[in-house]
């Protein structure tokens, strides 16, 4: 359990680097990014870990990269200005 939480954490803190690497123009302050991206790393392993029992380190991190990058796509800002158009239009 010990490796499958520290092997999420350091999954979780480089997927948080690596979207605030390539995508820093929409997402708030790396440390929001950086910190959200492990949290969600770690509540993937806990789930995966808990319904699998031990034995599938593999599939535990599988479940902590998905719930991961879920987690920082939330932190997400549109790119550029909204168009809004009247109801007329």
């Amino acid at each position: 359990m010990l490796f499958e939480a520290l092997s999420s954490a350091i999954l979780g803190l480089a997927l948080g680097w690596a979207a605030t690497h390539r995508l820093a123009h929409r997402l708030p302050a790396r440390s929001l990014v950086l910190s959200t991206g492990v949290a969600g790393a770690l509540f993937g392993a806990f789930v995966m870990h808990s319904a699998l029992e031990a034995g599938h380190v593999l599939v535990v991190l599988l479940g902590a990269v998905i719930v991961s990058v879920a987690s920082l796509s939330l932190l997400l800002r549109p790119a550029g200005r909204m168009r809004r158009r009247s109801a007329t239009a």
